[in-house]
Order: C-alpha cells, then structure tokens, then sequence
C-alpha cells in the first residue's frame, strides 16, 4: 500500500467513526448535556428510528423520506415520554435514571414481542469507489458529510433562532425565563422532543448499514454517553471535538488491534480526559475564555 493510500485509509477511518460518535452523541448532548437529563433510553430512541426508516422504505417510500419519518416519529414519542414521565422527575436526577432505564427495557422487550427478534434491514445505497487494492463505501462519506450538517444545524438553531434563545434561558435559568413569560413547559417538552429527534435521525441514517434487532440501541449508547461526557455540558464547543478526538483513538486503536481494542481505547480516553478536565472539553474552553 502506497502513502497516499494509506493516508486516504487512515482519513476514511477517521470520517467513519467521527459520524458515528457525533450522530450518536447529539441528541443525547441535547437532553442529558443541555437538560441534565440522564436518559438512558437514548438507545431506543435510535433503534425506533432505525425501525421506522426500515418500515416506510418497505412500504415503498425512498429512504430519504424514511429517514425524515423516523426522525419526526422519534421526536414525537420524545414529545409523549417528557409529557408522561420526564416532566416530573426534572429536579431528580437519580430517579431519571431508572425511569428511563424501565423505558429501554419496556421499548426493547415491547419491540421484540411486536416486530419479533430482527427486521428486514435497508440496502446501502450509492454503492462504492476503489482506492488502490481496498474498496470504500460511499455512503459512510454521506453520514461524515451529514454529522458535519447536524452540527451546523443544532449550532443555527440553538443560536440564531428564537426558540434557541428561549431553550438555552429555559434550561439555564427556569425561574427567570417563567417570570418573563416564557412558557417553560412548552419550552422543555419541544427540546427534550429536538433531542428524541435527533437519536431518531442517527437511527435513520444508520438503518442501512445495520442489522435491525431490538437492542440495536446498546451499539450506539456507550459511545454517546462517552462522547457526551468527554465534550462536556456544551453542545457546540464539546461535541465535535470531543467526536475528532475519540475518532482519532478509535480509528487508530481499531486499525492496530480490532473492534475491541477500540473500545477499550475510548474507555482509557474517557478517564484520562474526565481525570485531567472534570468538566469536558467546552469547560475547559470556556474556562480559556474567561
């Protein structure tokens, strides 16, 4: 394998696992980053909108669209959870876990029960492209361009937008944003659904490079929740270089010595990063600037 092969390898591998790690990650940076809501039912949320995408393109609609209504069914079942169950545990961290950890073991058994052990899955589209002796998937270059879209989006939306200004005094300071008479209820159903959403649209985009079963969501939970942690309490300043760097480890551990090593090596990465900045990379950042 010549240099620039293996340099274009080496960036392929990076772009994959950087998709992965942010997609995976923004919605739960939205409700456990933003809100402080520990939702260990993030996994589900991505595995309905995986099912959703794999349902409607069945049904014959063109992937783009299923994507679309997965995302717009996960972010409404976001909408009946908050209203349900989420609303009332918001000053209760502890009991937020086991809420929504009940929810992923109702959510997958439910789904297993209904829909049975696996899905039909979705064909890659788009095809692939060859660089020296290796064949490279065209698609996953589509979900490292799509990550870099979400983030720029979530960035648009949570700084330029009204409902943005709204979300972020909501969150940071309820009482105030209530007495100026926002409406704080609407307020964090709409962004607890944004976040649902997103888990849905990661789902959607990765249905069709997966194999559909219900407890799907455990592949992509443990990278988000490390993603998240890792980036710290800030959207925009922690998750994208919290998913470069972990992208960088993961990639290079996995090149070296597989899947596992991999994973291990984002693990040793969440404790040396947790132990030298507790508060992420956007504290640290933050803590720069001031």
């Amino acid at each position: 394998m010549d240099i620039a092969t293996h340099l274009f390898s080496a960036l392929y591998q990076f772009g994959d696992a950087f998709a992965f790690l942010v997609l995976s990650a923004c919605g739960l940076a939205v409700i456990f980053g933003m809100m402080g809501v520990i939702n260990l039912a993030h996994g589900e949320f991505i595995m309905c909108g995986a099912y959703v995408t794999a349902a409607t393109v069945h049904a014959g609609l063109p992937l783009p669209l299923g994507i679309l209504a997965g995302t717009v069914v996960s972010a409404l079942v976001g909408v009946v959870v908050e209203l349900v169950v989420i609303r009332h545990l918001y000053d209760r961290p502890l009991d937020t876990i086991v809420a929504t950890w009940g929810l992923s073991l109702i959510a997958t058994q439910g789904t297993l029960i209904l829909v049975g052990s696996t899905m039909a899955g979705v064909g890659t589209p788009f095809g692939s492209f060859q660089v020296g002796a290796y064949s490279y998937s065209i698609y996953r270059i589509v979900l490292f361009c799509a990550a870099l879209g979400v983030l720029a989006a979530l960035y648009a939306l949570f700084n330029w937008t009204r409902f943005g200004v709204l979300a972020r005094a909501t969150i940071q300071v309820p009482h105030m944003a209530a007495a100026l008479g926002v409406d704080t209820r609407l307020i964090y159903s709409l962004t607890f659904a944004c976040g649902a959403g997103l888990a849905g649209l990661a789902g959607g985009l990765y249905a069709p490079t997966m194999t559909l079963v219900p407890t799907m969501g455990a592949t992509f939970i443990m990278e988000a929740f490390v993603t998240v942690v890792i980036g710290g309490a800030d959207v925009f300043l922690g998750t994208a270089p919290a998913g470069g760097v972990l992208a960088v480890v993961k990639s290079v551990m996995t090149s070296w010595q597989g899947q596992l090593f991999g994973q291990i090596g984002l693990l040793v990465a969440v404790i040396i990063v947790v132990r030298v900045l507790p508060k992420g990379i956007s504290g640290f950042v933050l803590r720069e600037r001031t």
